[in-house]
């Protein structure tokens, strides 16, 4: 059984709940020893995990608000939330805590020795590493964000200011790539997939209240993102249906092993901060990292709806 802690900033953009998703129904035996949230607006995303939890009786799961962005660690004063009515079915309650409970709940998992999987800005693990210097050394950590090599061809041809979850809070990511020894899921090679149109029905009909609760964010980020128009009609490598990418999914389902057309390489790398941006940069004189350089989308896009509804 393999055992690992999400942390998440789910409640922004819709893959972080089709992480979670994944996670729930992994096909072999997974224990979640938690599940903290980061960039918090009071308790805000920790209740939209709570509530998703709910729908798949998994309220066993300790949950707890981590670092709020009134505490200033954001690049932005405000990280902004889509329309709760549009996107959920009924209201969600935020569930507030001390910031500290979540420290001390990704200290307890790291002790238990179960994989860190951290899918928004890093602040949680900044906050962690300060209070107990050098934890992160012992951590088996897997971080989605990254830019190492450019976008292939293809692709939406994005710079490193794109790479959100580290150049939102550079500070937390400069610190814990330096002080960990992480395993990197790069936006490079995330952008290769695809949460498309055509999934959505059986999602819907085989993906239980869970399946439908994704469905229905999907069409109103459909509405609100129209990424069919603004990359499925202009990048030759992805769908012409693409309702948004699963940069969140794919770093979860490598953590847990997958690998059909994964490959990971251990690059050299240089932390470098330049004009405010955080830069990784291949040299012989950096730190050893281990970084996915390749996966297999279109595959990745098939695994990931088998999963959840049980293909």
């Amino acid at each position: 059984m393999q055992r690992i802690h999400l942390d998440t900033d789910l409640g922004g953009d819709i893959d972080d709940l089709c992480a979670l998703a994944l996670l729930l129904r992994w096909p072999e035996e997974v224990q979640l020893s938690g599940i903290t949230t980061v960039a918090e607006a009071k308790g805000r995303r920790a209740g939209y995990v709570r509530a998703v939890l709910a729908l798949e009786g998994r309220t066993d799961i300790p949950v707890a608000a981590g670092a709020d962005v009134a505490q200033g660690f954001y690049r932005y004063p405000e990280l902004g939330y889509p329309a709760e009515g549009r996107y959920w079915p009924r209201p969600v309650t935020p569930a507030p805590n001390p910031p500290e409970e979540a420290l001390a709940l990704l200290k307890r998992s790291i002790e238990q020795d179960a994989a860190i999987i951290a899918i928004g800005p890093y602040t949680n693990l900044y906050r962690l590493d300060r209070l107990y210097s050098g934890i992160l050394r012992q951590a088996k950590l897997f971080l989605m964000g990254g830019y190492v090599y450019p976008i292939r061809p293809g692709f939406p041809q994005w710079g490193n200011e794109m790479d959100w979850n580290i150049q939102v809070d550079v500070k937390s990511a400069r610190h814990v790539l330096r002080h960990a020894n992480p395993t990197l899921i790069p936006l490079s090679v995330t952008v290769e997939t695809a949460l498309r149109r055509s999934q959505l029905d059986r999602l819907c009909q085989a993906g239980g209240a869970l399946g439908q609760l994704i469905a229905r964010q999907a069409e109103a980020f459909a509405v609100d993102e129209q990424n069919e128009t603004r990359y499925g009609a202009t990048c030759a490598g992805l769908p012409d249906d693409i309702i948004n990418f699963q940069h969140d999914p794919l770093a979860c389902a490598i953590a847990l092993g997958w690998d059909e057309g994964v490959e990971i390489e251990e690059l050299p790398l240089v932390i470098e901060e330049k004009a405010g941006w955080l830069t990784e940069r291949i040299d012989p004189a950096g730190k050893p990292m281990r970084v996915v350089t390749k996966v297999d989308g279109p595959a990745f896009g098939d695994f990931w709806l088998d999963t959840l509804t049980g293909g």
